[in-house]
């Protein structure tokens, strides 16, 4: 899905810094960005080491703060349910008023 949003010969993350989870493995392969961090993934034949298990605490804890932003705007069903506006600007829309709402109840 990724890949047909943003298509890797146009180069979308060229000038940023990724930080990612273990769900997009392989994205350093397809995309080229100014630095990616990935966490390490453990195998049956070789567990993670304690060095390793330190940089992905350090890695998640870098991005708690986006994970928490995602899971504070899905409150708003609108955004979390099947959408069945047509209208992307509609939906776009909604993202930002859904947005906006979660900023103001953060600021409370």
């Amino acid at each position: 899905m990724l890949k047909e949003e943003f298509p890797p010969a146009l180069n979308w993350f060229e000038k940023f810094t990724v930080r990612l989870d273990l769900g997009y493995l392989g994205f350093d392969k397809d995309y080229a960005s100014k630095t990616v961090y990935l966490p390490a993934k453990a195998r049956k034949t070789a567990p993670l080491t304690g060095q390793q298990k330190a940089v992905n605490r350090e890695l998640a804890s870098q991005r708690i703060g986006i994970e928490h932003s995602i899971g504070g705007l899905k409150r708003y069903r609108i955004l979390s349910d099947r959408l069945r506006v047509h209208d992307i600007e509609g939906h776009d829309s909604t993202l930002e008023v859904c947005a906006g709402l979660w900023n103001f109840y953060l600021s409370i």
